[in-house]
């Protein structure tokens, strides 16, 4: 692989003995991840379940590499049910490293395609909120149809510059991710398509970019919560020299260490000027080192966290919700074994949803998705949402159809084809069915008559 002459001069400066061992991985081919949904499945169910060969990634509990070049997992049935994600191996290591607990309010501030924010998602477990922005309207879309594969409802999916979230969200995170916009150097070995966006748009370029979103970031993250930097270049200019400035500009944030592996190195104290022994507990990934490809991880925590009687005052402005469940949809959620809790439903024009607990009020930035997309009420009746589906468990729900993954009815249904069920076992006619897959929800069906009207959302049938 020709890389730029200028890439090649930096890099041998900064590896030194180490410049043959890193040229000679291009000659390597690419590492696969896969990295299990654990709000949806444990590791080890998964493992058992699994159809295709799997071998851990040993930094990160709920990764596996599978074979790229044989194995097509975004075609299984499993994939389309939201038990594991596609990702590069080293990918998987920001949210990873990111102490996530069940009610933190964490924002991923460059969230797509959702590597990021799925894994945080999880982590939640349901409770406390994710907020998931990406500037680009076409990315957010992504961004919230792998989100809502894997079932994650106590999100809000933004579109938005993150300067203008900050006027809304001040000192309000726990936890912050920035996965920054960078000059991809530890992707070229992935994509070789990098070396030329390289060469149109170098470290210098990004390192502007990255400068006003970790400041920004800075002040929408409550005293005593946790910042992560990543980004997946070699540059200090992006990384070392981002938190040196952060610390500079506001010196109450202080460098944490990142739970270690044998592979990880040290991030570069030179960098700095003064140089910066802090620096050192970041860490920088090689792919000459490890079975991944390049990146850099820094976590900090602004300051010491404040009383708790000073964290029970939450700012930014509320969201007003709070009504009775519409009559249309009152009668299907008797079939659901949730404990709804009215203060949190929201009737939006036709659209029925069920919001996390304690956001903010979003009037006036652009936004994909606040809450749950619970359903529609059309003329009468009530149709629940795909959201929904993938947010249940076979056993929440009473009507349900559960097909094997070797069922060639499962992939037509997937690709929005009208089912014969009768003869399955749960087949209820006139109802609305759960469709699973091993027991794990794939989506709606109405039936009618011994047969099942596909219910699929078009937009995520497989092709």
């Amino acid at each position: 692989m020709k890389l730029p002459v200028t890439f090649e001069e930096k890099m041998g400066g900064l590896l030194g003995d180490e410049m043959d061992a890193y040229l000679a991985c291009y000659e390597e081919p690419r590492y696969y991840g896969l990295r299990v949904n654990t709000g949806k499945i444990s590791v080890e169910e998964f493992q058992k379940l699994c159809p295709f060969e799997i071998t851990p990634i040993p930094w990160i509990e709920n990764g596996f590499y599978y074979d790229g070049e044989r194995l097509s997992p975004a075609k299984h049935p499993y994939y389309f049910a939201g038990l594991y994600y596609l990702q590069e191996p080293s990918a998987m290591t920001p949210a990873n490293r990111l102490p996530i607990e069940p009610g933190d309010k964490v924002l991923d501030i460059c969230a797509a395609p959702g590597g990021k924010a799925t894994e945080i998602g999880a982590r939640l477990k349901g409770e406390g909120l994710l907020v998931a922005n990406d500037i680009s309207s076409s990315r957010a879309k992504g961004l919230l149809k792998n989100i809502e594969v894997f079932g994650i409802g106590n999100v809000a999916v933004l579109c938005e510059e993150p300067g203008k979230l900050e006027t809304y969200f001040p000192e309000y995170f726990d936890k912050i991710l920035i996965d920054a916009p960078c000059s991809g150097e530890g992707m070229f070995r992935k994509d070789k398509k990098m070396v030329k966006a390289w060469e149109e748009h170098g470290p210098e370029y990004f390192s502007n970019i990255q400068r006003n979103i970790i400041l920004q970031a800075a002040r929408m993250l409550k005293k005593g919560g946790m910042l992560l930097y990543s980004t997946c270049t070699f540059d200090t200019r992006e990384n070392e020299q981002i938190i040196e400035g952060l610390r500079k500009e506001y010196p109450e944030f202080r460098i944490l260490d990142i739970c270690p592996y044998e592979g990880f190195c040290s991030g570069i104290a030179q960098a700095a000027m003064p140089p910066d022994e802090e620096l050192k507990k970041t860490v920088r990934i090689f792919p000459h080192k490890m079975k991944g490809e390049g990146h850099y991880l820094a976590l900090l925590r602004k300051g010491d966290a404040p009383p708790k009687s000073c964290l029970e005052k939450e700012p930014g402005p509320k969201r007003k919700t709070g009504q009775k469940l519409p009559k249309e949809a009152a009668a299907f959620f008797k079939d659901i074994s949730w404990e709804m809790d009215d203060g949190r439903l929201e009737l939006r024009g036709e659209r029925l949803y069920y919001m996390p607990t304690g956001v903010s009020d979003v009037r006036g930035i652009r936004f994909l998705r606040t809450g749950l997309l619970l359903g529609e009420l059309k003329k009468n009746r009530f149709e629940p949402s795909q959201a929904l589906a993938m947010c249940l468990k076979r056993e929440d729900y009473a009507h349900t159809i559960n097909l094997s993954s070797e069922d060639e009815r499962v992939f037509r249904y997937l690709k929005g084809e009208t089912l014969d069920v009768e003869n399955v076992e749960g087949f209820c006619d006139k109802t609305w069915q759960l469709v699973c897959v091993d027991g794990f929800p794939l989506g709606w069906g109405k039936a009618c008559g011994g047969v099942l009207k596909n219910k699929y959302l078009p937009g995520w049938r497989l092709c």
